[in-house]
């Protein structure tokens, strides 16, 4: 006889805090003139880093073939392809465009929450605004719902979730881009309820891929955007979803997390923007792998060779062993998700280059390709440090890198807050410079300065058409 030893849905416990209907109601009623400022200022400058990453993800092998399977999905609710004439299904158009810039891990991040917001939302808003008309304030009104929500959901299940074996991109991502969406609808509290509620069962996305490599994490973002844009469809269509299907004793926050915190949901829920706190990454690879590459960097420009390294030790937070510590990636996904890869990379490339150096993922599929990388960091170890877990943050994510050299030296240089993250960040004119740099050898520098224009004063915009106006 087998004897159950789970609690109930009776015995588990029990949140007397309403996540869900609070959450809706911050979604329906946000007024754009309540935001800071300094919020406000924030939305064009993660738009524009989206468009950015997008314009170097859309002619990989994996968008092409999402944008094939899909090309042909139209509907009565159609919205375009970023940097196409092609229009299909509202909720494939997110798709596809979610793919195409959130699939080189060079997106937005919030190191709380971890998850990588931007890539999930925008897409999915950007699709319904077009089906919706909605103007450019509204757009970003949406978008920023769609920020916190995740954001707060991702920060109230984090680490455990991670650690669990989900990724918090497409599971929390994917209640963004339903806020979002609904809020462009102009779904009532009730209906946006019912949409976080559908959402939360659409919610899904493992983290196998940082053991195994595989292409699954390249359309992540794309499937969450998808799954948001069809939560709000289903709720504006009269479905409904659990009233407390973020909290309930059975919802997504207990069945996904070994921990959850209601309150980090709802506290200074429309006073408090987490948005605020969101990183922007030189590097194509996880946000806490950034301060590790920047330390190998510098102590490649201060002279030290790959040729005269005998071996690494990068200090790390605990939370990345055995997630971004492989030092034999199989493919360019895990390589790119590889620190000892990343750090090798550095040393390999930070002396050619004239400037701060950022790897791309081109950087990193010809670097899959070079035996004296794979070799360095095959001699290069993650090791946690005291240092690194004691001043890792919500918002920065710090790193030791250790070079032990052949003729016995040891060189050491750590990284507290590293380009991108809140402490340093990268401005509102270096996204549009690395908008420029990514995107105008295919659409022409003018082009792209006048799409910046535009994309500068979306607040005022009556429409969302002149972003979707860049052509190869």
């Amino acid at each position: 006889m087998n004897i159950l030893t789970a609690p109930t849905p009776s015995s588990a416990p029990q949140s007397p805090v309403a996540v869900t209907a609070q959450l809706a109601e911050f979604v329906a009623t946000l007024q754009w003139a309540d935001v800071p400022a300094h919020v406000r200022a924030l939305m064009p400058v993660l738009m524009v880093d989206v468009f950015r990453a997008a314009a170097a993800g859309r002619q990989r092998a994996w968008t092409e073939k999402v944008t094939a399977l899909y090309q042909h999905h139209t509907s009565d609710k159609s919205a375009s392809l970023f940097f196409s004439d092609q229009a299909v299904d509202v909720a494939k158009a997110a798709f596809v465009n979610g793919v195409a810039c959130g699939s080189l891990d060079w997106d937005d991040s919030h190191v709380a929450a971890i998850i990588h917001p931007g890539v999930v939302i925008w897409p999915a808003a950007l699709a319904m605004a077009q089906v919706t008309g909605a103007n450019g304030r509204e757009l970003l009104t949406a978008v920023l719902a769609g920020y916190e929500t995740a954001i707060r959901i991702g920060m109230s299940i984090q680490p455990e979730h991670s650690l669990r074996g989900f990724q918090g991109t497409p599971t929390c991502g994917a209640f963004g881009a339903a806020a979002a969406c609904a809020r462009l609808l102009k779904l009532s509290t009730e209906q946006t309820r019912d949409a976080l509620g559908i959402a939360a069962t659409f919610a899904c996305g493992l983290s196998q891929f940082f053991v195994s490599g595989s292409d699954i994490k390249r359309f992540h973002a794309g499937k969450a955007a998808a799954n948001g844009v069809e939560a709000a469809l289903l709720a504006q269509a009269g479905l409904t979803g659990p009233h407390d299907a973020i909290e309930g004793v059975q919802g997504f926050a207990r069945a996904f997390s070994d921990r959850f915190d209601p309150m980090v949901c709802v506290d200074h829920l429309g006073s408090v923007f987490h948005t605020q706190l969101i990183s922007l990454k030189p590097h194509a690879g996880s946000v806490r792998m950034q301060s590790a590459i920047e330390a190998a960097a510098v102590l490649a420009k201060q002279g030290i060779s790959m040729e005269s390294i005998a071996s690494i030790d990068i200090g790390v937070h605990p939370a990345m062993v055995g997630k971004l510590t492989a030092n034999r990636p199989v493919d360019n996904q895990q390589a790119q998700l590889s620190t000892p890869f990343a750090v090798a990379m550095a040393f390999a490339l930070a002396g050619q280059r004239d400037g701060p150096l950022t790897l791309s993922i081109d950087d990193f599929e010809q670097a899959m390709q070079d035996d004296r990388i794979r070799d360095l960091s095959a001699r290069t170890t993650c090791l946690v440090d005291n240092d690194v877990e004691r001043l890792t943050t919500a918002e920065a994510v710090p790193a030791r890198v250790t070079c032990h050299l052949k003729d016995g030296r040891v060189q050491v240089h750590f990284i507290e807050h590293p380009k991108g993250c809140p402490q340093n960040p990268i401005t509102s004119d270096e996204v549009s410079q690395r908008f420029q740099a990514v995107a105008s050898p295919t659409f022409g520098t003018a082009a792209c300065e006048a799409w910046l224009s535009q994309a500068r004063k979306i607040e005022q915009l009556a429409s969302v058409a002149p972003l979707f106006t860049l052509r190869a």
